[in-house]
């Protein structure tokens, strides 16, 4: 897979539609050709303390930013087409069915690949753990800013490169 889009939420609660920052990198051909990193007002509009904890994101950070349907409404078009790929995706994927609903839009099916499972099958006991950290130094990236969406979405795309590749030749 040489063209889709990595894609990362943090989250401001424990409710998955309470995005509060996106990172997409968009790949064609196996190179990066767009990063977009966003930061959305959530739904609903407070922040916990462990969430705060991990991101480092609080109210003050997105108090004036845009709600998330104007967000991906200018995402959307950049995207169109391709599959999406994010680490653990069954939680992006549902904060993206989750905002999509606290927003009442309508859900188009994306289509989602996870690098970790992916990397579950290509690496399997080689590694302590799947984890994102774990799974970009092994493949080479220096995450230096995890849980910053645009830094974890740019780690996600470096795996699935490398990843897909591997399990494609294999």
């Amino acid at each position: 897979m040489k063209d889709f889009a990595a894609i990362d939420f943090e989250t401001a609660n424990n409710y998955p539609s309470s995005i509060c920052s996106l990172g997409i990198v968009i790949v064609r051909q196996g190179e990066f050709v767009e990063k977009i990193y966003r930061l959305v007002r959530p739904e609903p509009e407070w922040y916990s303390y462990w969430n705060t904890q991990i991101h480092g994101l609080t109210d003050e950070d997105t108090e004036s930013e845009r709600i998330f349907p104007e967000v991906w409404n200018e995402i959307v078009p950049r995207i169109a087409g391709l599959p999406l790929v994010a680490h653990n995706s069954p939680f992006d994927e549902g904060c993206l069915r989750a905002a999509h609903k606290a927003y009442n839009m309508d859900y188009p099916d994306y289509e989602f690949y996870c690098t970790c499972r992916a990397s579950r099958k290509a690496f399997g006991k080689i590694l302590p753990n799947h984890k994102l950290l774990t799974v970009a130094e092994h493949c080479g990236y220096d995450l230096r800013n995890h849980h910053h969406a645009l830094a974890d979405a740019e780690a996600c795309a470096q795996i699935a490169l490398k990843v897909f590749t591997y399990l494609n030749q294999n």
